[in-house]
């Protein structure tokens, strides 16, 4: 497979341009082609003549004149208004790669970052090799700044912000609406860069009955905006380094686990379902689960003083099964949570115990004690 695209690509980087006895710097050769002259135009517009010109190097994937042509009547001409310099800008950093990225290495890619911080896609196919659809036509014009491989097509990038591109997919309209609800909505759609690992309307139907509800009243909004942000990651983060990652920082402050499980990749349990959807300011991985941030020690513990205090009460009043619900309940709802996993397995023996336990009495003991340790572990634990 790899070979035959080699082949394909040798093939169309002979005869298109002239032959030059010197390499000049990307901007001179793209003039003296002679079918370039839009981009030419276009670059001198958004102030990036000098930017091409300078020592790079840089790898540009340069749409020709007919490329230009096939966009929309009148497209262009808009485009080169002083006011449209940013949309411009951004249109055209993103057919330029930073390096020097000849026909060979491109094969090996399944995207390559642009000068905008998006990505473009790299596809191969029986037509040939293709960038975000449009067809590669020439490769490998080497330049002493860099090189030029030619397309067919102008390629655009995402002009919608994180929650834009949510809300036109259709499936994630829990989400947005605990962002707007958190007060995170207008923070997704700055400037960023943000990684979103974005949850569908289903993982948050996979929470039990009444979770979102309660999360979106105003009392609950510090746990939401918890929440939410342990979905968040500063910067780009694209799928390679991503899964080359054991854990990764998120913006709530906690990491969380990265992990490649039957075959599926992960973050925490959540399997991670598509990758690399590029937003304006950032980059959305969609997930299967919500996922949900480690408590803090002091929550832990907090969450366990509560139920003692409560569950003493009642059993001094008598009330031993009463008792034991409280205990078991705190005990679930902590198992929930991203504690460590060596909490979890004494939750799980010290639960499995209460079950083979006939006598009320007997079980609350049991999770008494259970509750006492798992205190324990959490005073010791390093904060």
């Amino acid at each position: 497979m790899k070979l035959g695209m080699v082949r394909v690509l040798a093939l169309v980087a002979v005869g298109s341009l002239p032959a030059m006895s010197k390499a000049e710097d990307i901007v001179d050769t793209a003039v003296k082609a002679g079918q370039f002259n839009t981009l030419a135009a276009a670059l001198k517009a958004a102030n990036l003549v000098g930017t091409l010109k300078g020592p790079g190097p840089f790898t540009v994937f340069a749409p020709t004149d007919e490329a230009f042509a096939k966009l929309p009547a009148e497209t262009v001409a808009e485009l080169l208004k002083p006011e449209n310099r940013k949309q411009l800008t951004d249109i055209l950093t993103y057919h330029v790669v930073p390096g020097r990225v000849q026909a060979k290495d491109v094969i090996k890619l399944r995207g390559a970052v642009a000068v905008n911080g998006q990505r473009i896609d790299v596809q191969f196919g029986d037509e040939g090799v293709k960038v975000d659809g449009a067809k590669v036509l020439t490769t490998d014009i080497v330049c002493d700044n860099g090189v030029i491989h030619v397309i067919d097509s102008v390629i655009l990038p995402s002009s919608k912000t994180i929650p834009e591109t949510a809300k036109a997919a259709g499936s994630f309209e829990t989400l947005l609406a605990a962002a707007n609800a958190a007060g995170l909505a207008e923070v997704l759609g700055s400037t960023g860069p943000f990684t979103v690992f974005a949850p569908t309307d289903e993982a948050f139907g996979k929470l039990p009955a009444g979770t979102v509800e309660t999360l979106l009243k105003p009392e609950n909004k510090a746990q939401l905006v918890d929440i939410l942000k342990y979905h968040v990651v500063p910067g780009r983060v694209y799928s390679e380094k991503v899964l080359d990652s054991k854990a990764i920082k998120t913006l709530q402050g906690a990491s969380a686990a990265i992990s490649l499980r039957d075959g599926s990749p992960r973050i925490q349990d959540a399997k991670i379902l598509k990758t690399d959807i590029d937003a304006s300011n950032g980059v959305i991985h969609i997930i299967d689960s919500v996922i949900l941030p480690p408590p803090s020690g002091a929550d832990a513990k907090r969450k366990l003083e509560e139920a003692v205090a409560k569950g003493a009460t009642l059993f001094n009043a008598g009330h031993h099964s009463e008792c034991v619900s409280v205990y078991r309940s705190t005990m679930n709802d902590l198992m929930s949570t991203s504690l460590p996993n060596s909490m979890k397995t004494h939750m799980s023996t010290v639960l499995r115990t209460a079950d083979h336990t006939q006598c009320t009495t007997e079980q609350a003991w049991v999770l008494r004690r259970g509750i006492d340790q798992m205190y324990q572990q959490l005073a010791t634990r390093p904060q």
